[in-house]
This record gives structure tokens, sequence and C-alpha cells, in this order.
């Protein structure tokens, strides 16, 4: 189990005075083993043409799931990086000279073993901002088949997704569409290297393929794709899965998200009632137990999202630090 936490603030003169600008965006996460947090800003006026791409300011690798001086493993200010001493007192230098627009995960992970398991799981985890289902969304059009366990992120390879799937054996997708869609079925046809999605239904003389399957389904089978995975990644967020689905499909997806639930750790950003009340979800005052569908309600406070009830002496012990 871990958190996610995440900060932003903009500050600026009064109106009249200099023209002065300064936005700070900050991303962590914290697990029991190590944590990592990562401090955004844009660069200072005339150093650069690139004044609306963000800098690193500052990077953290920290054991265990609180930012202490003594957690510290690895840590970055502006360029200059250093990594904890296999001794256990101070740290050893890395690098002076770090590129702004670059990340120590990606210049540096292999100088500690702890920078390559941090890295390792910020690429494992999959956030699934809904799909596209117009006719030219990328899941319509045949794509070349490898083998898939997790489905990318604008659902580009649902093929070979579906097809990695199948062969797995276990038969939940054939059970999910089936229940979804009165006894409907899916395959997956090759054609000179080419995989093309077809869905079988009652009464039809042949098999839709995936250019020709209606939005609302499409959708639904990209979210069952996803919720499938062979290899789940350790964090999915799901952002309304809902949107766009015919009522009638908010039970099986439900039932999908929550089987899912049971192997990795889900996250569904929904403002649907109905998809809240399929998921069984229990305020989470009254859970009870880690199994529970824990409904967190959220709010907007000076543009830093918030959670409702959440105070001084019950958020998360995280310490962002300073600059």
């Amino acid at each position: 189990m871990g958190s996610v936490a995440h900060r932003g603030h903009r500050t600026g003169t009064a109106q009249g005075g200099p023209r002065t600008r300064s936005v700070s965006i900050e991303l962590g996460y914290a697990a029991d083993d190590f944590g990592y947090l990562i401090d955004l800003g844009l660069p200072q006026a005339g150093q650069t043409a690139f004044e609306r791409d963000p800098e690193v300011k500052r990077e953290v690798v920290f054991a265990g799931p609180v930012a202490r001086p003594t957690t510290t493993l690895v840590r970055r200010v502006r360029g200059y990086v250093e990594v904890a001493c296999d001794t256990g007192h101070g740290f050893d230098e890395l690098s002076r000279n770090l590129p702004a627009h670059r990340s120590v995960l990606a210049d540096w992970a292999g100088a500690a073993p702890e920078l390559v398991l941090v890295r390792e799981r910020l690429r494992d985890w999959r956030f699934y901002d809904g799909f596209r289902a117009d006719n030219g969304a990328p899941s319509r059009r045949p794509q070349v088949g490898t083998r898939t366990p997790v489905l990318a992120d604008d659902g580009a390879d649902l093929a070979a997704a579906v097809q990695t799937i199948l062969e797995t054996g276990t038969g939940d997708l054939a059970h999910a569409v089936a229940a979804a869609f009165d006894g409907a079925s899916v395959s997956v046809s090759a054609t000179d290297g080419l995989f093309d999605l077809q869905l079988h239904q009652r009464g039809m003389l042949r098999p839709l393929r995936s250019a020709e399957i209606s939005d609302g389904t499409l959708r639904f089978l990209l979210w069952a794709a996803a919720l499938l995975s062979p290899q789940p990644p350790s964090l999915m967020v799901l952002n309304e899965p809902e949107t766009s689905l015919h009522p009638d499909l908010l039970p099986p997806l439900a039932s999908l998200i929550n089987a899912a639930a049971n192997l990795t750790q889900v996250v569904v950003v929904t403002h649907s009632k109905a998809m809240r009340a399929s998921l069984g979800s229990t305020p989470v005052t009254d859970a009870d137990d880690d199994t529970a569908v824990v409904e967190v309600p959220l709010y907007k406070e000076l543009g830093e999202t918030r959670i409702e009830g959440l105070g001084l002496l019950t958020a998360p012990p995280w310490d962002w630090g300073k600059r």
C-alpha cells in the first residue's frame, strides 16, 4: 500500500507592480519501502526561450513512507545530485550539472538500486484517462500484433491485448463480454501480422470489425482489456470510466473493477452516483477492512486537490521539505 501526493501553487506581484511569476508543482508518492518527490517550476525569465518548459528544481528518494533527513537516500537540488554513502554517514556526489530538464531517474538510475526500483515502479503505473471511440480512434485500426500484457494508455493495441488475454486461458474476458452483451463473444483476426478485433453477436450473420463496433461497446471492451491485464500494474487509475456507456453496462464494468482491485491498487475518479453505487463504495469513515471499496470525496482549494474531512491530525505524514 502507498499514497500519492500533489501540490501546486502560483504566486505573483500585485497589479501595477513588476511583472514576475513563480509557478511550482510538486508530485510525490510514499510506500512502505521507498518514496519519491519531485519539485517542478518554470525557468527564470530571460534564461531560455523555453520559458514554458518546466524545470526540475528538486528530487528526493527516501526510505519508508516519510521523507526526513535521516531517511533520504538520493537528493537533487538544481543540477547537484548526491547519494547516501554505503556506510550510512554522509553523501557521495553523483553530478554537479544535471540538466534542469532531465530527471535523476533518467540519467542516474544505474547509480543506486533505489533509483532503479523507483523508476521501474513509476513506469509500471497506468493512467487511463478515457478512451477515444471516434472513427479515427487508434483502437479502430488494425495494428501489428505483438504480445501485450498491459493495454496502452490510448488503447491502440486493443486487439493484441485481447488476444493476449484470450491465450491466458482464464476465460474472464469471455464471461465479461457475454454478460455485458447478451451472450456475445470476441475474437481477433490476424492478416499479414495485423490484428483486428471482432465482436460476435447473436443474430448477426458475421462478426463486427473494430471499425464497425458502436462507441459504447468499444469503450467497454477497452476497459475490459485494461482491467483484465495478465500482468496488472501496481497502480491503475481510471478517469470516469462510465463516460458514454449505457447504464446497463455499469454493473459488469464495476465487477471487472472490483476483480482487478483484488490484484492491484485501483483508483476510480468519477462524478457518477450510479458508478459509485455499482462499485458498492463505502465512505472512508466507515471502511473497516482493506478489501472495501472506499469512497474518498475530493474538493479544490486554491488550485490544490484536497480530501474532504482530512485535517492536519489525520493526513498522511508527508513532508514536502524546502527548495
